[in-house]
């Protein structure tokens, strides 16, 4: 038995319909009638039609034809023929050898839209306050028309919770008011079906207000009191629609129920829903029309209830109560689906419905009632199933399911189609699925067969059976893969067998890698003009070729060319304020698709406050409030406030205060005497808003000052004056006109009267005739045309200085050592400081150089020792030198007289370096030594110390010579030298304190000519160039040997190999044999080791010598001239130890090689 499969059209099966109209079809009275019928089977069925329960005979009516190979009716009403001739049941049948299916009652009935019907409307003449009514009264339509209220500009009227248009089309006002008053209040109705709109007449209203009637209006009007001379008065509500307390309402499942309260009152009353017993269905319940209307969607039986609604204003309350019944027309349950059995196989067509009331079901075969139809004895009838066994070839027949009750009926048809059949497989052959990894894969296999076929699946070609959880066998065949992976590609066999054969298909799955957006576009926060940016990198299956769109709140992106679409990424330039919103890149291939969104926040400085008001306006406060302008998007964090003088600094603005961004009032201090003007500045994170407009002017009245100048003193200019200062109080703290200041001085510890002067516009007064520094009280006060400001407080001042006059005595010096030396003085008695002590200064001077006897420009150099001090520190003196110091007092008007001169000598001290050294005359065993006396002797010179050392070919110190050297001698010539040697030497220069700095040189005996010529021969010879070879090729051998261990990651035993065979460059000079020490190599810049050593009758140490080899071979770079010697230029360093010595600049040679062979 095969269920709900559809039969291929190539095999005989009962007619299906696969179109038909509405069943409540309205038409359009002006177009052709068009009622459809569409259906499918083998043979192809024929058509027939009933109309209003009997047959239809199209032939006889020359307006409706019906379209080949088709059951559609087509009605042609162009010829005059009205469309109501046409109204009726029409039903159609679709017939074939195995059966009749049959469409549903289809009631043709054309739209209609009638005109208004005509009547005289009198004008509404309504006292304020009263409720009103303007009824519609819409012609009867079909379907019924859409009404709205308009005037004669086809302009909305306005519409709120006072004035608001009923379900029935009726316009309330819960109360009138004057401005309700107008002549064109208009209904219109809007047939949508025949796009026509009818209008009413035009309603007028005219509504009195109590204050202005008078008695021609009264007599106008009728006989009835209403119009009363009463004032308006407030109401309780009453409800206008519905009456009464109680009402009924009765909906069909699924439809939109909507209730309606609306009140009348004063004030306008408010509208509250409630249902008895229970809750409003949550996210089914809407309210509108100012929730005067409760609006459910898709209601069904658990709606059913009482309703309530609640108007109430100050004065009281009102309600009523809707009893809402939930019916439902027939809905399926189980709707009957077509049979496809094999000859002698069992089958079942069920049909169930439920409803409101519960609906009766009735069953038809081929579009005659089953009780009337021709016997079958496969068959049975039991309720709402039918029951079929060991059928035949003449049991195929289509069956009619009837479900109705009183709100309606269900028609379904199903049919019985018996076939024999073996299996074929209607997905096409090879046919190519193409997925995302880890989504599901639904591969089809759609067949036919009767009976129905077993289904089985194969993959790849060793048709590996499918079975197990990782896969899901659907009824119709299809084989779903719930997650998809990479090894899922391949070849996938769909097998269907049944009794009579199998078939089989191949299909193809391939698996791809998803589309994914490795770099999202972030958040951005971008002030406003600047540069946005997002970025969207995507990664996906090279086979797949993706597009990417980028849209601005899910439409597309603005028609500008600010916006900059590239492969990856999105610019926005010059951001404005409408580019705010979410951003979304979405990344679309024939497979999948991914988007990310980002959302583009558009800052800027806040717009400037408006709306500036002052209020509660007192003498000396008032309260500022404005409104603050738009944020953009950066909250307000605080708002400056600035005011303007216009009586005394117009056009200037100064700061008064600030308050936080949630804040938009302020009380302000104020000060009297101003014409203020005050505007408003908001801050927040991006800066500053432009200054709001200003406030309007407010005036304070004028008062004594409240303040005196501040920063007063008193400072004399000349020994016999006060001068008396003071800063000005600005325009705004004079607090009056008039202003001035009154200045007072008196001496301080003397009984005198105070004396003083009024001045004005001045900041200076100047007192003559003072005694020479004396202290001064000092006071001014302000005052103004209304009076003094408090009593000021009083401050001192001095009258001016003189020169001291008299000089520091007793001056003592004591000399620290060769560049140091402290003074000592008595202080001055401070009335002869005639003035601020400011402290002592010293004068001191080098008289002579002890060492040189010739003068010099005499430079002073002077020390200043702020406040009263009695001594100080003389630094950078010159050794074995004669100063000479004096010490004078310093206050405000300057110097004083000097102490007489002191002179004092300094201590010898070490001597500077050599002012040079230079080496000549180069032999085979002794080279020339001169010298320059040092620049600076710093004493007198005892002797010179010339030490020296060689150096061989593989950078190892020799023994070190020390000579001293009268102090009188400038050269020097040392003999039995070792031939073509390299010499290190070190030279300073001694006082009796001790030894100065050195300097070091470098030189080469020349070489023996005859030995030269022996080595040159030695290294042309074909052995020696043989052995040289040989160590070459070694030395190669070993570096492709220690090459490939470095690569493999082997480790080098260091400290075995140490430890077996120590480094002679690292073994100390054994005293016993005089062999060198170590010398570092300068391409490793190594010092010497600290176990190193030399004997101790040869050794140079540290302290006597800051030269280094190391610096030495760093700061060479020396060639020989055509006489051997040696040409260097040195670095300027300080040389260090002797022992240290540094690699040789000697050039390499084969004689040299030969020399460290010997």
């Amino acid at each position: 038995m095969i269920s709900a499969l559809d039969v291929p059209l190539d095999l005989s099966q009962p007619p299906t319909i696969t179109q038909q109209s509405p069943k409540d079809y309205i038409v359009d009275p002006r177009e052709n009638i068009v009622i459809q019928c569409e259906a499918k089977g083998k043979p192809p069925p024929s058509f027939s039609w009933t109309r209003n329960g009997t047959h239809f005979d199209i032939d006889k009516d020359a307006q409706v034809t019906m379209k080949p190979n088709s059951g559609t009716l087509v009605v042609n009403i162009m010829n005059g023929v009205k469309a109501e001739a046409y109204e009726g049941v029409y039903q159609c049948t679709a017939r074939n050898e195995r059966g009749a299916a049959i469409s549903n009652n289809i009631v043709i009935r054309p739209s209609r839209s009638p005109l208004w019907t005509k009547e005289k409307l009198e004008p509404n003449h309504v006292r304020e306050g009263d409720s009103l009514v303007l009824n519609c009264r819409p012609p009867v339509g079909l379907p019924p028309p859409i009404i709205f209220w308009m005037d004669n500009a086809f302009q909305r009227l306005p519409q709120s919770e006072r004035v608001s248009q009923g379900l029935n089309g009726d316009l309330y006002f819960s109360n009138v008011q004057p401005e309700d008053t107008r002549e064109d209040y208009i209904c219109y109705a809007r047939f949508n079906h025949t796009q026509t709109i009818q209008q009413k007449q035009p309603i007028s209203v005219k509504v009195f207000s109590m204050d202005s009637l008078n008695d021609t209006i009264a007599a106008n009007l009728s006989d009835t009191d209403i119009y009363g001379a009463k004032p308006v008065t407030e109401r309780p509500p009453v409800l206008l629609t519905p009456t009464g307390s109680t009402s009924n309402k009765v909906e069909l499942r699924g439809n939109v129920l909507l209730l309606e309260c609306i009140a009348a009152g004063l004030p306008t009353p408010v509208i509250r829903w409630i249902k008895e017993g229970g809750e409003l269905p949550a996210n089914r319940t809407f309210f509108e029309n100012f929730k005067k209307t409760l609006k459910i969607i898709d209601v069904s039986e658990a709606d059913s209830g009482n309703y309530k609604c609640i108007a109430r204003n100050i004065l009281g309350s009102t309600h009523h109560v809707i009893s809402v019944t939930v019916k439902a027309s027939p809905y399926w349950i189980t709707a009957p689906r077509n049979l496809v059995l094999s000859p002698g196989e069992d089958g079942t067509l069920i049909c169930r419905a439920n409803g409101n009331p519960k609906p009766s079901i009735s069953w038809l075969t081929n579009g005659v009632p089953i009780a009337i139809a021709p016997e079958d004895p496969s068959r049975k009838v039991d309720g709402d199933t039918i029951i079929f066994s060991a059928v035949q070839e003449r049991s195929s027949a289509v069956y009619q399911c009837n479900a109705s009750n009183e709100y309606g009926y269900l028609l379904a048809n199903a049919f019985v189609n018996v076939l024999a059949e073996p299996p074929r497989i209607l997905t096409p052959a090879n046919k190519l699925y193409q997925v995302i990894a880890d989504s599901p894969a639904l591969i089809d296999c759609a067949y036919f067969g009767s009976p129905k076929p077993e289904i089985e699946w194969f993959k790849g070609v060793k048709r590996s059976i499918l079975r197990g959880n990782e896969y899901v066998f659907h009824d119709n065949g299809t084989l779903e893969i719930p997650v998809a992976q990479k090894d899922s590609t391949g070849t996938y066999t769909c097998v269907a067998r049944n009794k009579l054969g199998k078939t089989q298909n191949e299909v193809q799955l391939e698996v791809k890698d998803p589309t994914m957006i490795i770099k999202q576009p972030e958040y951005k926060v971008i002030q406003r003009s600047a540069q946005a940016s997002f970025e969207c990198v995507i990664k996906h299956d090279p086979t797949l070729l993706p597009t990417v769109i980028w849209l601005k709140d899910n439409n597309e992106l603005p028609d500008d060319e600010r916006f900059l679409v590239g492969k990856d990424n999105l610019t926005i330039m010059n951001v404005t304020d409408k580019d705010d919103g979410t951003y979304t890149c979405i990344v679309n291939t024939t497979l999948d698709s991914v988007s990310a969104s980002a959302v583009l926040t558009v800052v800027a400085r806040p717009n400037p406050p408006l709306d500036l008001e002052l209020t509660g306006q007192l003498e000396r406060s008032i309260e500022l409030s404005w409104v603050p302008g738009e944020e953009n998007n950066s909250p307000i964090t605080n708002f400056v406030i600035e005011y303007e003088d216009g009586l005394h600094e117009p056009g200037v603005w100064h700061y008064q205060t600030e308050v936080p961004g949630s804040q938009t009032t302020v009380q302000l201090k104020l000060s009297p005497y101003v014409n203020y003007s005050f505007r408003v500045i908001a801050v927040n994170e991006i800066g500053r808003s432009q200054p709001s407009e200003p406030s309007e002017q407010y005036l304070t009245k004028s008062a004594n000052p409240d303040e005196n100048p501040s920063n007063v003193q008193g400072i004399g200019s000349e020994p016999d004056n006060l001068v008396i200062t003071w800063e000005s109080l600005k325009g705004f703290q004079s607090n009056g006109p008039g202003l001035q200041y009154k200045v007072s001085w008196r001496q301080k510890d003397v009984d005198d009267e105070w004396t003083s002067v009024v001045v004005a516009n001045v900041s200076k007064y100047i007192v003559s005739g003072t005694p020479t520094f004396v202290p001064y009280e000092i006071k001014v006060q302000a005052l103004n045309d209304l009076g003094y400001a408090p009593e000021p407080s009083e401050v001192i001042g001095h009258s001016g200085e003189d020169l001291p006059m008299v000089a520091p005595g007793n001056v003592q010096v004591h000399v620290i050592n060769s560049t140091l030396a402290k003074v000592h003085w008595d202080p001055v008695p401070l009335k002869s400081v005639r003035g601020h002590l400011q402290g002592y200064k010293v004068y001191y001077w080098k008289v002579q150089s002890l060492s040189r006897r010739s003068k010099r420009h005499v430079e002073k150099k002077i020390l200043t020792f702020r406040g009263n001090k009695t001594f100080g520190m003389l630094p950078g003196l010159e050794p074995y030198s004669s100063y000479k110091l004096n010490v004078r007092v310093v206050n405000g008007k300057g110097e004083g007289p000097a102490s007489p001169d002191k002179m004092f000598k300094t201590p010898e001290g070490v001597p500077s370096s050599p002012s040079f050294l230079k080496i000549t005359n180069p032999t085979l065993d002794s080279l020339t030594l001169e010298w320059g006396s040092p620049t600076h002797p710093n004493g007198v010179l005892t002797s010179y110390i010339l030490k020296f050392q060689p150096i061989n070919n593989t950078h190892e110190l020799g023994p070190l010579v020390e000579i001293r050297i009268p102090a009188n001698e400038s050269s020097l010539i040392l003999k039995n030298l070792n031939y073509s040697t390299r010499y290190k030497f070190y030279f300073n220069a001694q006082t009796s304190v001790g030894s100065g700095s050195q300097i070091t040189e470098e030189a080469v005996t020349i070489m023996d000519e005859a030995m030269a010529s022996r080595q040159v021969d030695i290294a042309t010879q074909g052995w020696f160039i043989g052995l040289m070879c040989a160590v070459a090729l070694l030395i190669l051998i070993l570096l492709i040997v220690c090459f490939i261990r470095r690569n493999k990651g082997g480790k080098y035993p260091v400290k075995e190999k140490e430890d077996a065979h120590a480094d002679p460059e690292i073994q100390p000079m054994k005293e016993d044999d005089g062999t060198f020490g170590e010398y570092s190599d300068a391409e490793d810049h190594k010092p010497l080791k600290k176990g190193s050593r030399t004997p101790s009758d040869r050794t140079v140490k540290k302290e006597d010598s800051d030269d280094s080899l190391v610096d030495y071979g760093e700061g060479v770079n020396g060639q020989f001239n055509e006489d051997g010697s040696f040409i260097g230029q040195y670095s300027g360093k300080k040389e260090k130890e002797p022992a240290e010595g540094n690699e040789s600049s000697e050039a390499p040679s084969p004689v040299n090689a030969m020399n460290s062979f010997v």
